[in-house]
């Protein structure tokens, strides 16, 4: 139908900017014509989902989630926003710097060290340590590293070269190796004989213009081949003549019988002239390169192939072996100087917004310190808070630290509890009348939400004034056309 024609509950962050919410409300109201919207804060929802009925209203809310961290006194079923603190860290920057810790462990699996691999490693390995210090004098210990490293296994593949194959195909493989060693050979040779051939039957040519007495012709081919006499044509002539008819041989030879001689063994030729010289280099370079190769697999055609072993366990060199990390990487909410944050961590910054509070307010927060957030489901969190408390506060004084019963889910439950219950209230509903006469920014206050600041724009001046100023700074400036200066 183009519109959502129910109620909308949403979340918003502490403090949100007027701006953002303003934005949200029209999106809201205009475009999909809602009848009233609630605005909450998600932390907020989870601490009164999980308020038992012998919980004070009053408590010091600690949300940790993917990208921040926020302490929210609540005094009195309201929220305190002048003294709520941020800390810009949560699951996101562990995930990161769990991440940079493993590359550089392992940096021959860089590319599988992956950032969702991280968070799959913090959720399942990892814990926040009571004594950070302490738990890292333990893993010293041989032992204690034993009895708790984890080890992660990557994913691998199996298959070497040549380890899945038979003795009958690696056999059948060298046969077929062999055979285009043979015709590579067998073709080169071709071509080399029909190069020398034509380079002989040139030679003869000009042995018969000596024989028929052209002098002048004989003397100006004798040049061009770069001789200095018959004699020396002679010698070519005659060294060209053997090696054509080895070469003719050896084709035969190759015809005939199955195993072929590789090695071209034929006497060398000087060079006769610049393009075919190049040429004929190239072929015995060519050639020679093939060689060693052709040498290699020709014996070893009737003898077994051995099995391919490997030399180490493949499986175990794709591993990962958790240590320290798994305590090092959590750690930097409470120390974020660990991956160099200029930020203090949750118990300085919770003995910080303590400390703004009389003495009486202080003992009723930290009588409910209640942790949600997805970042706050490590192992040993609870001890860890519990350890700041009894080392901020007073010889003797009593404190309670309470968790989330789902740290993840418990702030959608709540937005829902709330909104069963106030549905046919008035409290903590922006109508669209509302929404038309005091702006998008506007904001209906109820326990779970922000407070609302107005906004204050600066007086403007009055509209008859600024209309009368102008007129009389242009009639000084003109004056009586008739009055001399």
């Amino acid at each position: 139908q183009g519109c959502v024609d129910h109620p909308i509950v949403l979340t918003e962050a502490v403090c949100n900017p007027l701006y953002s919410r303003q934005m949200m409300s029209e999106l809201l109201f205009e475009c999909y014509q809602v009848p009233k919207v609630s605005y909450g804060v998600d932390s907020l929802y989870s601490f009164y989902h999980n308020r038992k009925q012998n919980w004070p209203c009053s408590g010091l809310v600690i949300s940790s989630g993917y990208q921040c961290t926020h302490i929210l006194p609540v005094l009195e079923g309201r929220l305190d926003a002048k003294n709520c603190k941020r800390i810009n860290l949560g699951g996101c920057q562990a995930a990161v710097y769990l991440q940079r810790l493993l590359q550089l462990k392992y940096p021959g699996h860089f590319a599988a060290i992956t950032l969702s691999r991280m968070e799959e490693i913090l959720h399942e390995h990892s814990y926040i340590a009571e004594d950070y210090i302490e738990e890292l004098q333990k893993w010293r210990s041989p032992e204690y590293y034993e009895n708790n490293v984890h080890k992660m296994q990557l994913p691998f593949s199996n298959k070497l070269l040549g380890s899945t194959l038979t003795s009958e195909e690696k056999q059948e493989r060298r046969q077929q190796q062999l055979r285009r060693l043979q015709e590579l050979n067998a073709r080169r040779r071709e071509e080399k004989l029909q190069l020398d051939q034509e380079r002989l039957d040139r030679l003869l040519y000009v042995q018969e213009l000596l024989e028929d007495g052209q002098m002048d012709q004989f003397h100006k081919a004798l040049v061009e081949l770069n001789m200095d006499s018959a004699e020396e044509l002679q010698s070519y002539i005659n060294k060209l003549s053997l090696s054509v008819e080895q070469a003719k041989q050896k084709i035969l030879q190759t015809e005939v019988n199955i195993e072929v001689d590789v090695v071209d063994s034929k006497p060398e030729t000087p060079d006769l002239d610049p393009l075919g010289s190049e040429q004929s280099l190239e072929d015995v370079e060519s050639i020679n390169e093939f060689e060693p190769l052709f040498a290699e697999e020709q014996p070893e055609v009737e003898k077994p192939v051995a099995a391919v072993q490997p030399v180490f366990n493949l499986a175990e060199y794709h591993q990962l072996f958790l240590g320290t990390e798994r305590i090092r990487a959590p750690e930097i909410v409470f120390q974020p100087s660990l991956i160099g944050e200029d930020q203090a961590g949750v118990a300085e910054t919770m003995q910080y917004v303590l400390e703004r509070y009389s003495k009486e307010q202080q003992a009723i927060l930290v009588q409910n310190v209640f942790l949600t957030g997805g970042n706050t489901m490590y192992p040993g969190l609870k001890a860890r808070v519990q350890k700041e408390l009894l080392e901020m506060r007073p010889f003797q004084s009593s404190f309670q630290v309470h968790l989330a019963s789902s740290p993840v889910l418990d702030a959608w439950y709540g937005a829902r509890d709330w909104a069963v219950e106030y549905m046919t209230r008035e409290e903590g509903w922006i109508t669209r009348k509302d929404y038309e006469e005091k702006g998008g920014e506007y904001l209906k206050e109820h326990c779970a939400s922000n407070v609302y600041v107005p906004i204050r724009l600066p007086k403007q001046a009055p509209r008859a004034a600024e209309a009368s100023a102008p007129s009389r700074a242009l009639a000084s400036s003109t004056g009586n056309p008739g009055e001399q200066p």
